[in-house]
């Protein structure tokens, strides 16, 4: 992907798009895949960069949804589960199958998840992943060694699915641009277009590096940004109504000698009625999560003491190496983009995770709540509905068998970052082994070396420092004092590949200061 070259594309077209999609996380990717497949002619313009908001900052995992299932929301399970197997036939390179274990401590707890998980295998149906089965207490000792043991009679063994999300959304972006998109980052829509009907007819968009401004006519506009479509909305009609009711969910993320196997736990009751989990994940444990109604919602989302403190104490009660503080390499906040309840009261762990897509007045499609398992559909959903009301050439969906980019039998390893890049990782390593320089390491303990940094900027569209850190290396998110040492490399080799001058240089590296204190434990505030 070449951010220039792509300007120029936008800069040049003399015709009306098909569909204008705003928002380059899950949702609006979702739409630039399954459109680009059936062969529209789309624009995707994020305003900052793909999947830096929530999309980047899941708990990592492709799954049906197993409290949801218990909640009864036995379609979501269903659309969630063949989705899941999709996603793992498709991008085998960024997914893979996580065994999860379930600790019992009491018969009747061994029962209902015995018979909950059964359900949910056969639910599955030609696409499950592996049967759930009971597995004795030295099994579940040796499949967990780090396990509170006090009590335990077993445990539940089940497969989900595990997925790197900001590779994944780059995957998505790649292969949209590879059936006919386009698709532009830090590219901000400052208002909607509309003919002398009042209806939508495009949107206008700055670039945010020049400043230049265009007018962008198209068929359809979808907004799809999320915790951000109220303020689309709003561009299209300031009536100071919320569609949007943000829930913060936090993770922390430890060492691995807090989970030193292959298997993830699922804790299936905590104080606040949702699940934790415990999942290996690039070397490290990411766990969490929490559910946390805000009132705002923000790009870069600050996790609250009390939220640590809860992850911090379930985990205590449920490991027998007990995680504090102090073992924190790095916190993460994300916000959901839920629907608002209608029904006063409603917590957020109450409201459906289910998708609608809704049509204003002027016309503009909006994508309002989804979770990431189902972003394809939720794509699907929303193309079928402009389909049918804006008279585009009818077609079927050609997202569902679509192999992502990158797509290779060799599978996800957390532990070699060059499966990441899948069928790119050979260039990726030519371009490594070309030069001593590009081989060099950007931080003694960790894999990432020069030339990923040069191949992120060239054919990524990384044009920041936390670009390249917090999504296509993922380090700010594994280890913020790691990503503080790396930053300075990282901000020249971008400044050389960029042209970029001393000042870009300096203000970048200032920024990322900045934006590491709201990932650090010790930063944080109620």
């Amino acid at each position: 992907m070449k951010r220039e070259a792509t300007i120029e594309r936008i800069r040049q077209k003399q015709r009306a798009w098909d569909i204008v999609v705003i928002g380059g996380g899950s949702s609006g990717l979702g739409v630039a895949l399954d459109a680009s497949s059936r062969g529209y002619d789309v624009l995707l313009l994020e305003a900052e960069d793909f999947a830096k908001g929530t999309s980047s900052r899941s708990t990592k995992l492709v799954h049906g949804g197993v409290r949801y299932l218990a909640q009864g929301d036995i379609f979501l399970v269903l659309e969630a589960l063949r989705e899941r197997g999709r996603l793992l036939r498709n991008a085998p390179h960024l997914t893979r199958s996580q065994p999860f274990v379930i600790p019992i401590y009491t018969w009747f707890d061994l029962l209902q998840y015995t018979v909950g998980l059964t359900i949910y295998d056969w639910m599955s149906g030609g696409l499950s992943l592996g049967g759930s089965r009971f597995l004795s207490q030295e099994k579940t000792l040796a499949a967990i060694p780090t396990i509170n043991p006090m009590g335990l009679k077993g445990g539940v063994l089940y497969y989900d699915g595990q997925f790197d999300d900001a590779r994944l959304a780059l995957s998505i972006a790649q292969t949209s641009e590879r059936e006919g998109a386009t698709v532009l980052n830090y590219a901000r829509v400052n208002g909607l277009l509309k003919n002398d009907q009042g209806k939508i007819s495009g949107v206008t968009v700055s670039d945010a590096e020049t400043g230049e401004v265009f007018e962008v006519w198209a068929k359809a506009v979808v907004n799809a940004t999320g915790i951000f479509v109220d303020d689309i909305l709003q561009m299209d009609k300031p009536t100071g109504k919320h569609m949007i009711a943000p829930s913060q969910g936090v993770h922390i993320v430890l060492d691995k000698k807090f989970l030193p196997g292959a298997h993830a736990i699922m804790i299936p009751k905590t104080s606040d009625g949702r699940v934790l989990f415990c999942v290996p994940w690039h070397d490290k444990v990411v766990v969490g999560t929490t559910d946390t109604p805000r009132d705002q919602p923000e790009m870069e989302p600050r996790a609250l003491e009390s939220e640590i403190d809860f992850i911090l104490e379930t985990a205590q009660a449920n490991l027998a190496l007990k995680p504090t503080r102090a073992d924190v390499l790095a916190t993460y906040a994300g916000l959901r983009p839920l629907a608002a309840p209608q029904e006063e009261g409603k917590s957020t762990k109450e409201i459906s995770r289910s998708h609608k897509v809704v049509t204003s007045q002027s016309g503009l499609f909006t994508m309002l709540g989804g979770k990431w398992t189902t972003f394809r559909k939720m794509g699907e959903d929303a193309v079928n509905k402009v389909m049918k009301t804006v008279g585009l050439p009818k077609t079927h969906t050609g997202s569902i068998d679509l192999k992502l980019h990158g797509y290779t039998q060799r599978a996800f390893s957390s532990s070699d970052p060059m499966t990441l890049y899948g069928s790119d990782g050979p260039a990726v390593e030519a371009l490594i082994e070309s030069d001593p320089a590009m081989s060099e390491k950007l931080h003694p303990d960790y894999p990432y070396v020069v030339g990923q940094v040069v191949w992120a900027v060239r054919n990524e569209m990384a044009r920041q420092v936390d670009d390249v850190l917090s999504r296509r290396l993922r380090v700010l998110l594994l280890d913020t004092n790691a990503a503080l040492i790396m930053a300075p490399k990282v901000a020249e080799i971008m400044a050389t590949e960029l042209g970029r001058d001393e000042a870009w240089r300096k203000e970048q590296l200032e920024k990322f200061e900045v934006l590491v204190k709201r990932y650090e434990v010790g930063s944080l505030t109620v």
